[in-house]
């Protein structure tokens, strides 16, 4: 079964392509094609297996597939968001051109991804990982004009943390004699701690870029913000997240917890190290989110800083910490593919996904103003929601280990998720609305479908964390940690008390409390959109100001503490190089006389050299 999910997730999408002829006949070849490996993967739960596919004589080894409870829950989190983004996109690419080569590449990076989480062996791996991320260069500039720049920068720094990769998969191979890498955790386990490092440090560089981790993250911005919706929702939700995956596989499932516990020099070592960076990266992303008013783009920034609460609870390996590092990829995963959706939404019936340029669309579209709600709530980290789950795992798991500046650090994250947060809901739903988008609808049922399931899973998880945590408790027995105690409404107190029925039971409570205390009193009235904001006095239309910058004097004083020097320094180093490429290539001028000229210049410098006794 596990070859079938691979096989028919790579033939499917050409398949798909070659029938955009009959653009029925291909929405149901791509249904099929997303829909199967979420049905294979949900029948194989609670499955390890193991299988090779292929035998390469030259090397004396054997590529080979595996299912694993991490390879489960990343592969079931895949396919999901895969199949509501292709819902989705059946309305929102309606009539757009190039459909057969997006769904071709839609298709294809997600068979990448599980092929990824599937892989038993790094030379599979590797190979799933550069389908994964040449189908996903290609999808980025699908859209044309920013976004080819945008998909040029995501492939520059792919390439860099591929070649990153691959000296560690064959520094592995010359020293064991194998990829497999069942087989590597077994032989690293006597690995020394210096090369052990070296390895790891050569993965991180591949995975930290993935993950947009800074100084890491340039990529990512762009490459969200120019994409087209479905696909971001997509690349936000679980592409990225490929980075964490590989994280887990190689610290915890390969180079084992011991040996990475043991690279420290004092009170330095890799994981305090990697933890402050993503402290950093929770920080800078999300308030530098706060600055933007393009919708996906502060999305994007959202992403980068929310990346960082997955790798911090990974890196410091307590119970509490990797168990909700691990339900941040979910609750994310959710959340942001929710926001994509929400965004791909109003522009989709408005046409601008400025903020400034929106506000009021609460009457109008009220399934996608609630969908965008439950996705802030969740991002935030409010009670009944998924995100409160796993950031209380996190904080717990901080304060508990020693780490309060770390646990501040992913605090002030939360605030600043607040910010961004209201501001969206605030500039998108609430206010007035513009008297251009008196007309609104909302958003055909296609793609109201993803949104209202996405909302209901972040509402479901929220209330029974016990869900994803018994998959999680399997990835932490697989990994030789201690699993983390649960039951269907949350955690016992052994490790902190968390009920989340009797959380539900004391809103409800106080819901109903103030309900009776204050519907008695006098009725509300409803005031006109022409007398608000100014103590009940009429305003007139011509003087009033959709949009309130509410933020702009912190923006003023925190935006010098955010400029993004790393993007900076990249953008110096793209610079110079195009114009070092530039001058070199007039070295090819096309005339013959010039090529003699340097042939003959190249003969003298030969000639100096042997005359002055340099001998090669």
């Amino acid at each position: 079964m596990l070859e079938s999910i691979v096989i028919i997730g790579l033939v499917a999408p050409f398949v798909v392509g070659l029938s955009w002829r009959w653009p029925r006949l291909r929405a149901v070849l791509a249904g099929v094609a997303a829909l199967y490996p979420l049905i294979a993967l949900s029948v194989l739960y609670g499955r390890t297996i193991a299988t090779a596919y292929a035998r390469i004589p030259f090397l004396g080894t054997e590529l080979s597939l595996r299912l694993t409870p991490l390879s489960w829950l990343f592969g079931i989190g895949i396919a999901t968001i895969g199949l509501f983004g292709l819902i989705y996109s059946f309305s929102y690419m309606k009539g757009k051109q190039q459909l057969g080569l997006y769904y071709l590449l839609y298709l294809l990076v997600n068979a990448g991804m599980i092929g990824v989480v599937l892989s038993g062996d790094l030379i599979t791996f590797y190979i799933m990982w550069e389908i994964m991320s040449v189908a996903t260069f290609l999808s980025i500039g699908l859209a044309r004009g920013q976004a080819l720049p945008a998909g040029m920068k995501y492939i520059l720094f792919s390439i860099g943390g591929s070649t990153a990769m691959l000296l560690a998969i064959v520094s592995l191979y010359i020293t064991y004699g194998t990829v497999n890498i069942a087989a590597l955790s077994a032989a690293m386990s006597g690995a020394s701690v210096g090369y052990a490092l070296s390895i790891l440090v050569l993965f991180s560089v591949a995975f930290g870029i993935k993950n947009a981790v800074w100084p890491f993250h340039a990529w990512l911005p762009d490459a969200y913000a120019e994409s087209v919706t479905p696909f971001s929702a997509v690349l936000s939700g679980m592409l990225t997240r490929m980075g964490v995956y590989g994280f887990l596989l190689v610290m915890y499932g390969m180079i084992g917890l011991p040996l990475v516990q043991r690279m420290t020099y004092g009170p330095v070592g890799y994981q305090i190290v990697l933890a402050w960076i993503a402290g950093i990266t929770i920080v800078f992303g999300v308030f530098t989110a706060v600055l933007h008013d393009d919708a996906k783009r502060l999305l994007s920034w959202s992403s980068i800083g929310h990346g960082g609460y997955m790798i911090l609870g990974l890196l410091l390996a307590g119970t509490l910490n990797l168990s909700g590092g691990i339900f941040h990829v979910i609750n994310y995963a959710m959340s942001v593919s929710l926001l994509f959706f929400v965004v791909g939404a109003v522009e989709y019936r408005t046409g601008t996904r400025d903020l400034t340029q929106l506000g009021g669309l609460k009457e109008r579209m009220p399934v996608t103003f609630i969908a965008a709600l439950i996705g802030v709530l969740g991002m935030i980290g409010v009670p009944l929601t998924s995100g409160f789950v796993s950031k209380w795992l996190i904080y717990k798991g901080l304060i508990l280990g020693g780490h309060p500046f770390l646990a501040f650090a992913a605090l002030i994250g939360t605030w600043g998720t607040i910010l961004y947060g209201y501001k969206l809901i605030h500039n998108v739903f609430l206010g007035r609305m513009p008297a251009r988008f008196e007309e609104v609808e909302e958003v055909p049922w296609g793609m109201r479908i993803p949104m209202i399931a996405l909302a209901g899973l972040i509402v479901l998880f929220g209330i029974l964390p016990g869900i994803p945590l018994r998959i999680i408790s399997l990835i932490e027995t697989s990994f030789g940690v201690s699993a983390l105690p649960t039951a269907i409404v949350g955690a016992p107190s052994g490790v902190g008390e968390l009920n989340l029925l009797n959380i539900l039971g004391g809103i409800l409570a106080v819901a109903i409390a103030m309900y009776a205390i204050f519907s008695p009193t006098a009725r509300a009235r409803r005031a006109a959109r022409t007398d608000t904001y100014t103590a009940g006095a009429p305003t007139p239309i011509s003087g009033y100001h959709y949009v309130s910058h509410f933020y702009d004097p912190a923006e003023r004083i925190i935006r010098p503490y955010l400029t993004d020097w790393c993007g900076v320094f990249y953008s110096w180093v793209g610079r110079q190089a195009n114009a070092f490429f530039n001058g070199a290539r007039k070295v090819y001028s096309g005339n013959i006389n010039t090529y003699a000229l340097w042939i003959v210049i190249l003969l003298g410098v030969f000639v100096t050299m042997n005359l002055l006794g340099w001998r090669p």
